[in-house]
């Protein structure tokens, strides 16, 4: 796969060694990948698409760091807008070690499954346009840690935690330096086209096909058990305030079980969890402060609203069987 010249992503840097790289997916600031620069090693946490890899390469020419200083490639879980473009990203870096959660790594030595389940609910042609191609991984490139296991990066490590209720294949990864997990979707969406004097918005995303709510429940204890002081978000970046936002995800979880319980045997389900989740999140916003209107909120949350009445759909079809 030959990487044409591409202009860097658009990047912010966090402090504690921390970049936060906007992988240019969809819109501006839906998703992020983080480069980590401890001593002479490098890390990438989330890998984006395929499309964006042109874009990381560009960034690090434009930062001066060379590719073979990447040690880590760490997608937080499979889904395609974390992991799809983890088979290009390793092909531009000879020294990674892809470090990805036991359930989802041969996903990655081989993604026919994904491919083909991403091309059912998309089809081919929207699949090309939204994630590239999606290679695989050769299998001795491939660290799947244990829950609990720290892998060593500069002078000190990363700590590999097991984080489901998004997906059971999914871990989150603490980096005792800044006193932060870097938490994939596990600790919700919090896009900052909400934030508000109040500070983070955030909220759940059930995107098919394992939202499992007492999970995610457990997953936010063993976070805050870390007495954490930030989270860096995929989408998106990083939030402060976590005991705050940690309770608001409680309760948006709440919210979305009982949503989802009363129209559980409704004929027109979908559309109806659709309309529900959207009248929902425009009265959280709003009563979070934000100036947004609600067509201006719609246009952010949209396709995110539909993964998630999917997922819900899912999560009460596993749960009558």
């Amino acid at each position: 796969m030959d990487i044409p010249e591409m202009t860097p992503s658009p990047m912010r840097d966090l402090g504690f060694g921390i970049r936060c790289i906007d992988t240019l997916q969809v819109r501006p600031q839906m998703a992020a990948c983080y480069l980590i620069e401890r001593g002479n090693d490098l890390a990438f946490v989330e890998a984006g698409t395929s499309l964006g890899v042109p874009h990381l390469m560009a960034l690090l020419e434009q930062l001066g760091l060379a590719r073979d200083r990447v040690r880590y490639v760490i997608p937080t879980h499979v889904h395609l807008d974390h992991a799809g473009g983890a088979g290009a990203l390793m092909r531009e870096l000879p020294n990674a070690k892809l470090v990805v959660h036991p359930r989802g790594a041969r996903h990655m030595v081989d993604p026919t499954q994904l491919i083909a389940g991403a091309t059912a609910v998309y089809g081919a042609e929207a699949m090309a346009r939204m994630y590239g191609e999606i290679l695989p991984v050769d299998e001795s490139r491939v660290i799947a840690p244990a829950d609990g296991e720290s892998l060593p990066f500069g002078d000190a490590a990363l700590q590999f935690i097991d984080t489901p209720g998004h997906a059971r294949h999914h871990f989150s990864v603490w980096d005792a330096q800044s006193r932060g997990f870097f938490t994939g979707d596990t600790f919700g969406l919090s896009y900052r086209e909400f934030d508000s004097p109040a500070g983070a918005f955030v909220m759940p995303t059930t995107t098919p096909v394992q939202f499992e709510p007492d999970a995610w429940r457990q997953t936010l204890d063993r976070y805050l058990s870390f007495a954490p002081q930030r989270m860096f978000l995929t989408h998106y970046s990083v939030v402060e305030d976590v005991t705050r936002l940690a309770n608001d995800l409680r309760a948006g979880l709440a919210r979305y079980e009982l949503i989802a319980t009363e129209l559980a045997h409704s004929q027109d389900r979908h559309e109806r969890l659709l309309r529900a989740l959207t009248e929902d999140v425009l009265t959280a916003v709003h009563a979070h402060g934000s100036a947004l209107g609600d067509a201006e909120i719609r246009a952010v949350l949209d396709a995110d609203l539909e993964l998630n009445a999917q997922g819900l759909g899912v999560w009460l079809d596993r749960r009558a069987r």
